[in-house]
């Protein structure tokens, strides 16, 4: 119950600023923590007074989150901050709302978040050449008319051996599947143009379906731009559907009995687990496809007349119930994620092999000026002197370009002017 007032008391201090508590209130050790920078994360902030709090009792949990909320009440200027209390409006539905969680899934480089950004009308999410741009899931937010559509960005999916050997997050194998279970429909994203995978589903797409099998499915066939031979479009259906689609075959395949879809893998009933049996998984690795997608797209995420028939296909699939967000959230990232994501875009284009994916980065400068212009400095670390060369190109072109390019990306994003400085050190 002490908890239940927090939460509520700390709604109330985000939406009316003039609501404020007493400092006094909150725990000397957690008093002193508060004495931060005006440029602390807010997440980590969180994070230290939930820490801090959790030792205590339930009412002395109750004065600390009031305390927090009424700092956080003070630092209104700091651009998550607004974020958060525009998270945490009641929707604005209308009065008969309707709402489609969808999750988007695929292997590491599929265009998923490509796909995402098209369908939201602006750059949010990442996007490179290079595996594993996305490093968690991510979700935004399309409100049109009296539909709200949550699009479930998710990493592309990969295994426990390569996030070991790679030293990536444990978050790229637990938030996909994570976002699927969320999920109302499952869009499956496959990479047409790459001749050495576009033959089948990628096996972990397989076991996340075989996981979800109660979940509608759809298939989205993506950069067919890039495809020479768009005969082999059909043949590829073929192959990823099972020569089946929402029950019927695929012209110019034989039509598979009853019998041979219910015997698919795993097609039957929703798992109670989240893995699947040593059987299970010996059916799957003979498969290629899934008999069990509502609905093939073949495009180019990139076009955006190519994703619109998508989008008002997913208007359409929308079941009638409640918003879960305001109609002006975009996406729940706060603004410092965005800025971050899109620095790291650039540096995986244009920093060689591994080298990205070892530079750290952080915020030092995050201030909005008078003239509404939005000043941030961030400061990269490298591990090496020849990578730090590589960051920074002969003369600072690179630097400077990384500059320019991102603080473009963001005034996208943020629809104001961004100036943008990135300066680089060596942190071994």
């Amino acid at each position: 119950m002490a908890l239940r007032m927090c939460e509520s008391i700390l709604r109330r201090s985000l939406r009316f600023p003039s609501l404020s508590v007493t400092l006094e209130n909150a725990s000397p050790r957690l008093r002193t923590g508060l004495l931060l920078s005006d440029h602390v994360n807010k997440r980590h902030l969180t994070q230290t007074v939930y820490r801090a709090s959790s030792r205590h009792s339930a009412k002395s949990k109750c004065f600390d989150l009031t305390c927090m909320a009424y700092w956080i009440s003070l630092c209104c200027s700091f651009p998550s901050v607004d974020q958060f209390s525009l998270l945490l409006k009641e929707p604005d539905q209308p009065e008969s709302p309707k709402c489609l969680k969808v999750a988007i899934i695929g292997a590491p480089n599929a265009g998923k978040s490509t796909l995402t950004n098209q369908l939201l009308g602006r750059k949010v999410f990442p996007v490179s050449k290079k595996v594993h741009t996305t490093r968690s899931s991510a979700l935004g937010v399309i409100t049109d008319d009296d539909t709200q559509i949550i699009l479930l960005d998710t990493p592309g999916l990969t295994t426990p051996s390569k996030v070991k050997r790679h030293q990536l997050e444990r978050s790229l194998l637990v938030d996909p599947l994570k976002s699927l279970k969320e999920a109302d429909l499952v869009v499956v994203m496959v990479d047409v143009s790459d001749r050495w995978t576009h033959n089948r589903l990628d096996f972990e797409v397989l076991k996340c379906l075989a996981l979800c099998p109660h979940i509608p499915a759809m298939l989205v066939l993506n950069k067919v731009d890039l495809l020479k031979n768009k005969t082999l479009l059909l043949d590829l259906t073929t192959k990823l559907t099972e020569g089946v689609v929402n029950g019927k075959r695929v012209h110019g395949t034989p039509r598979p009995s009853q019998k041979e879809v219910a015997e698919f893998p795993a097609a039957a009933e929703p798992q109670t687990k989240s893995t699947l049996s040593r059987e299970q998984l010996r059916a799957l690795k003979d498969c290629k496809g899934w008999p069990h997608f509502r609905d093939v797209f073949m495009l180019s995420a990139t076009d955006g007349e190519d994703v619109e028939p998508l989008r008002r296909y997913l208007l359409v699939s929308a079941k009638p119930g409640p918003w879960q967000y305001h109609s002006e959230v975009l996406t729940d990232q706060n603004p410092e994620d965005v800025c971050t994501n899109m620095v790291r875009e650039k540096l995986l284009e244009y920093l060689p092999q591994e080298v990205p994916y070892t530079v750290t980065q952080h915020i030092e400068l995050w201030r909005e000026t008078e003239d509404g212009m939005l000043e941030i400095c961030i400061k990269l670390h490298v591990k090496k002197d020849s990578h730090k060369k590589m960051a920074i190109g002969p003369g600072g072109m690179l630097v400077t370009r990384l500059a320019r390019e991102v603080s473009e990306d963001l005034m996208n994003a943020f629809q104001r002017e961004v100036r943008l400085r990135i300066s680089i050190s060596l942190k071994r």
